[in-house]
C-alpha cells in the first residue's frame, strides 16, 4: 500500500489533511478529502503512477471539498459520500461554503455509501463506519488488514472533532 498525506491550505489559511491511498499492484488510488489544489493532487497521482478510482469525502464541510469538482472532472473518478452527507453537501448552512468563500456545491455524488459498506482499492479493503458527531453523516474508513483508519474530523489531534456546528438540513 502507498499512503501520501497532503496538507492543503484553504481560504482561511488553515490546512486540511488530504490523503491518497494506492495499491501498488493494481495501480488504483483513492483520494480522501480533496481540500483544494487539484493540480497538486493530480501531480502526486502522476508521480505515483496511479489511476484515481475514488474520491471519498469523510464529511461535507467546505475545508474538505475545495478540489472535489475539478478533480472529478479531470480524472473521471467516482465520487463517494455517506447517504446523509450527500444531502448536507448541497446545504451551505451545513457545508460551510460561505465561511470559506467557496461557491455553493453543485455536484452530486456518483454513489452513496452506508455504514458497513466495503470499498476496494486494488486489493486493499476499507470498511465504511458511520461516525456522526462532527456532522450527521460523517464517516471513517477502516482497513483491518492495513491497521489504518481515516476519521476525517471525527477526531482532532488530542481530542474529538467539533460538535457545535450545524450538522443536518
Amino acid at each position: 500500500m502507498i499512503l501520501k498525506e497532503l496538507r492543503i491550505e484553504n481560504t482561511l489559511g488553515t490546512a486540511t489533511n488530504c490523503y491518497i491511498i494506492g495499491d501498488e499492484v493494481k495501480k488504483e488510488a483513492m483520494c480522501i478529502d480533496p481540500a483544494g489544489d487539484c493540480d497538486r493532487i493530480i501531480d502526486m497521482l502522476e508521480v505515483l503512477d496511479m489511476k484515481l478510482k475514488y474520491i471519498y469525502l469523510t464529511h461535507c464541510h467546505a475545508d474538505h471539498i475545495g478540489a472535489l469538482e475539478e478533480l472529478r472532472e479531470k480524472t473521471g473518478a467516482t465520487f463517494l459520500i455517506h447517504r446523509i452527507e450527500s444531502e448536507n453537501l448541497r446545504n451551505p448552512e451545513v457545508n460551510l461554503t460561505a465561511n470559506l468563500g467557496i461557491n455553493n456545491v453543485e455536484i452530486d455524488a456518483d454513489a452513496r455509501v452506508d455504514d458497513g459498506d466495503l470499498l476496494h482499492i486494488g486489493n486493499i479493503e476499507f470498511k465504511v463506519l458511520h461516525t456522526p458527531g462532527h456532522t450527521s453523516g460523517g464517516t471513517s474508513l477502516y482497513s483491518s488488514e492495513e491497521k489504518l483508519v481515516f476519521t476525517g474530523d471525527t477526531l482532532f489531534k488530542g481530542t474529538y472533532g467539533r460538535t457545535d456546528l450545524a450538522t443536518r438540513k
